[in-house]
């Protein structure tokens, strides 16, 4: 997919922004939500992708501004952009470096080179943010690459929020948004969406839902929570065919969603169970109680993750079992579910994290102040 360039009456700096897919999509929506939100303040970005397949669906109409590149390709015609930044430690190739390196020779100017780091609110964020690396061998012998860190402190790079997030929000219609996918909901039912991997402790998660005296639908997202879905209701057709007689619980399968109706879903839920890095932080925005699926690592590190993010967010005890049973972190049985309670957490947590600064508008200061060093003055966005 390439979405041509078009005019700025004052432009931006040109970005190269770097994105390998390594799966569950997650590398290229946190891409493109930056993309985008660079765009919206003036830049204008190439983004470099080894698999653009899902911005067919996550983002179906592009974004003015934003190119969208093959990545490998033949960097030999290629001039680098005046920012360079690859997304997760991705390695940018070695021509493109070597380009970047021309550049630096014939021009004596370096380029911003930055890398985005994963999000974590652990206290390793704020040591590292913003900390130089010199290149010592291979193309880029003699540049500087910047570590910029996403996190939930003013000692970080901060969280993706747009500028115009607030007022989408506040004008967003939660009935019509509704009726437009075809939900229609039972008096006083509860709406929860849930955004996952493949959770052990989902038929639990069912069962309890089923047993709610105010009547529950949970919005199923397409791909792997539907999967795991099928799988969970089948096995407890199998072994407990009464699990849900009173008929509580509804089951909605949704489908694909581009990140602007994902975005919809988090606000019109009551309660969102969300997944990896981008839905995280939407659903921290979407001020809902939220229970988080962490990407579980083989050595266990993804534990310490787990508890730093729950401290940040000031979350209830009870919230944190639930987190805990939720990611297998613990065995004990899955915390009742208590909306009132997490939701008045939710909100507070929006609200400390609303005063701090945006990624978006932290990075553009960032390499304003990298252009700086090297006696270059920021373009005008």
């Amino acid at each position: 997919m390439t979405v041509a360039l078009t005019t700025s009456s004052s432009p931006g700096l040109q970005w190269d922004i770097f994105c390998k897919v390594v799966d569950n999509f997650g590398d290229i929506g946190v891409s493109w939500r930056l993309c985008a939100d660079l765009a919206s303040r003036g830049q204008q970005v190439r983004l470099w992708v080894d698999d653009a397949s899902a911005l067919a669906w996550m983002a179906p109409q592009g974004c003015p501004e934003v190119t969208v590149m093959p990545w490998p390709h033949d960097y030999a015609k290629v001039t680098p952009g005046d920012v360079v930044l690859e997304t997760f430690g991705c390695d940018i190739a070695p021509d493109y470096i070597a380009g970047m390196q021309e550049t630096a020779r014939a021009t004596g100017k370096k380029i911003p080179w930055i890398n985005l780091e994963y999000l974590s609110a652990e206290p390793y964020v704020e040591r590292s943010h913003g900390l130089p690396s010199p290149v010592m061998s291979g193309p880029g012998t003699g540049l500087t690459r910047h570590f910029f860190y996403p996190g939930f402190t003013p000692r970080t790079g901060g969280l993706l929020r747009e500028p115009d997030l607030l007022a989408r929000q506040n004008r967003f219609d939660r009935q019509a948004w509704l009726a437009q996918q075809g939900l229609a909901l039972r008096e006083d039912e509860r709406l929860i969406s849930l955004f996952c991997y493949e959770p052990p402790a989902l038929p639990e998660l069912l069962t309890q839902l089923a047993a709610q005296p105010q009547p529950v639908r949970l919005l199923v997202t397409s791909g792997r929570a539907t999967q795991a879905m099928h799988t969970a209701v089948d096995d407890k057709n199998r072994l407990q065919p009464s699990w849900n007689n009173r008929e509580s619980l509804s089951i909605s399968y949704l489908p694909v969603f581009s990140q602007h109706d994902f975005d919809h879903l988090l606000w019109a839920a009551d309660m969102n169970f969300v997944r990896g890095e981008d839905s995280l932080v939407r659903a921290i925005w979407a001020g809902k109680p939220f229970v988080w699926q962490i990407y579980p690592q083989h050595d266990t590190a993804h534990h310490d993750k787990l508890e730093a993010l729950l401290e940040t967010v000031e979350a209830p005890a009870s919230l944190r079992r639930f987190h805990r049973s939720w990611n297998s972190v613990s065995a004990e049985a899955l915390e009742t579910l208590d909306l009132a309670g997490w939701t008045e957490a939710a909100r507070q947590a929006r609200t400390r994290l609303l005063v701090q600064r945006d990624l978006c508008s932290q990075l553009l200061e960032f390499v304003g102040s990298i252009r700086t060093w090297d006696g270059l003055p920021l373009k005008k966005r």
